[in-house]
C-alpha cells in the first residue's frame, strides 16, 4: 500500500516537474484561451451590442467559463500524451516493470493531469477582474473543485485512450477529432437553450457541458443560462468520473 502511495507521488512529480521544464507549452496553453476570450469574446460582443437585444458585454461575461473549461479540456485529454511518449521511446516499459502496481501508475497520471489543469485554471481566474467579474473565496474553491473534479474524469478519458495508441501521430489524430466537437458542443461559446433537438441530444451526452454549466452558474450565480441544476451538473460530472477511472485502470492493466 505504501509502495503504491509511493508510486502515485513519483508518477505525479514526474509530469509535474516536466510540465514546468517544457516552457512553450505552458505559454501555449495559456495564449489560445486568451486569444478566444480577448480577440473572439470581445469581437462577437461587438456583433451582439450591434445587432440589438442585450448589452454586447454580457457575451464576455458568458464565455469567461466556457474558456475556463477549454483550458481544462485541452489540458486534460493531452496531459495523457506522455504515455504514448513514454512508450515510443521505450520508457513506458519500465515503469511497467516496476514493483507497484499498474493501477497507481494510472491513478498518478490522472492526477498529476488533474493538478496541471487546475494550475492553469487559476492562471486564468487573474483575468477575471480585468472583465469586471467578482469573484469571492469561497466562489473560487467552489471554482477549483468543479475543475479538479472534471479535469480528473477528462484525464482518465485520455489515459483510457492512450493505453491503446501505438504511435503520436494516432494519438493527436484522435484527440483533435474529440477535442473539437466536445469543445464547440459544451455550451462553451453559446447558450444552449432552445436548441435543436439533434443538437441537445448531441450537447446531453457531452461530460464537458455539465461541467461550463456548473462553472458559469457558480462564478456568475445567474440563472439565465443554467441548463440542468447544479446538483444534476456534479452528480453527473461525478459518475462519468468514477466511470472513466475505472475504465482506463482496467484498460491500462492489459497494456504491455
Amino acid at each position: 500500500m505504501i509502495r503504491d502511495l509511493k508510486g502515485i507521488y513519483i508518477i505525479w512529480l514526474r509530469d509535474i516537474k516536466r510540465f514546468f521544464r517544457d516552457k512553450p507549452r505552458l505559454i501555449s496553453g495559456i495564449a489560445r484561451p486568451s486569444l478566444y476570450l480577448f480577440i473572439l469574446g470581445s469581437g462577437l460582443s461587438s456583433a451582439f451590442g450591434m445587432f440589438g437585444g442585450r448589452e454586447g458585454d454580457w457575451y464576455i461575461d458568458f464565455i469567461y467559463p466556457g474558456i475556463l473549461g477549454m483550458i481544462v479540456l485541452f489540458t486534460s485529454l493531452f496531459s495523457s500524451f506522455s504515455i504514448v511518449w513514454d512508450r515510443e521511446f521505450g520508457f513506458l516499459k519500465e515503469i511497467l516493470v516496476a514493483p507497484i502496481s499498474r493501477t497507481s501508475i494510472a491513478v498518478g497520471k490522472a492526477l498529476s493531469g488533474s493538478t496541471l489543469s487546475l494550475f492553469q485554471g487559476i492562471i486564468m481566474l487573474f483575468f477575471a477582474p480585468l472583465l469586471r467579474i467578482q469573484l469571492n473565496f469561497f466562489m473560487i474553491i467552489k471554482i477549483c473543485l468543479l475543475i479538479l473534479l472534471t479535469s480528473f474524469a477528462l484525464t482518465s478519458l485520455g489515459i483510457l485512450i492512450a493505453s491503446r495508441m501505438k504511435s503520436m501521430q494516432g494519438f493527436q489524430m484522435i484527440m483533435n477529432f474529440l477535442v473539437m466537437p466536445m469543445f464547440f458542443l459544451s455550451g462553451a461559446m453559446f447558450p444552449l437553450k432552445d436548441l435543436p433537438k439533434w443538437l441537445e441530444y448531441l450537447v446531453s451526452i457531452n461530460p464537458l457541458s455539465y461541467s461550463i454549466d456548473a462553472i458559469r452558474y457558480v462564478m456568475l450565480e445567474d440563472k439565465t443560462f443554467l441548463v440542468n441544476p447544479l446538483y444534476m451538473n456534479i452528480l453527473v460530472i461525478s459518475i462519468f468520473a468514477v466511470v472513466m477511472i475505472s475504465a482506463a485502470i482496467l484498460v491500462f492493466n492489459l497494456t504491455d
